[in-house]
């Protein structure tokens, strides 16, 4: 199971990095990006403690990880400016909080943060067909969730990104240990939402090969 959105205490998570990372290890994860909530008041704070613990463990759990952030209900007009502001701060996987059907996110989210620098637009809710070919023109990601509420519009988001042939990856969003999903599990859920097999393997092979890319980009700088 390759997975690009996790969170620890850093915000709303259960466990810190080294735990997340040992059980994500034994519950057979080969790949990990840990990306907490976070916005203009912690950027500074999160982002450069979840590089040092990727730093100092690395893969001596056996499980390769990386260090991201989520944008998480920032206004749209600021999107574009947060996310590079995380770039510069070492953000490997960055993912934005999209316009999911059970919390109040801002209009106009998932079209802000398809225009800005982001590697996974998470739980996209009712996206449109217009917001997934933006997706696609820019490589950008649409998540497919295991996340209880968040899973409710994995069918429509399959469906759009189908249809314009934009990315896919199957995340958790994993806040606690019981969150952190089997591959046969994630597999179940993502034909639930109508994706095929191939679809799956695709989406955790460019899972892994995000994972990989952000880790290089991290050890070159």
């Amino acid at each position: 199971m390759y997975d690009l959105h996790t969170h620890t205490i850093f915000s709303d998570g259960e466990l810190i990095p080294a735990e997340l990372l040992r059980r994500a290890a034994v519950a057979g994860y080969r790949g990990i990006a840990i990306t907490d909530h976070a916005d203009f008041s912690n950027f500074d704070l999160v982002i450069p403690r979840i590089m040092r613990a990727i730093g100092e463990m690395g893969d001596l759990f056996g499980v390769s990880a990386a260090a991201g952030v989520e944008l998480t209900h920032i206004p749209p007009a600021l999107i574009a400016k947060a996310a590079a502001e995380v770039r510069m701060l070492g953000a490997g996987i960055v993912v934005c909080h999209g316009e999911t059907i059970v919390e109040p996110v801002a209009p106009g989210t998932n079209r802000a943060a398809l225009e800005a620098d982001i590697d996974v637009l998470s739980h996209p809710g009712l996206i449109s067909l217009e917001e997934a070919k933006l997706a696609a023109e820019r490589g950008i990601c649409l998540e497919i969730t295991t996340r209880k509420g968040h899973a409710l519009a994995n069918g429509h988001v399959v469906a759009m990104a189908r249809k314009v042939s934009a990315p896919m990856v199957v995340n958790t969003d994993s806040h606690a240990p019981g969150d952190l999903t089997s591959l046969d599990r994630a597999r179940i859920i993502a034909r639930g939402a109508g994706m095929t097999d191939w679809e799956f393997d695709r989406a955790q092979e460019r899972a892994a090969d995000m994972i990989q890319k952000a880790n290089l980009s991290r050890a070159g700088n």
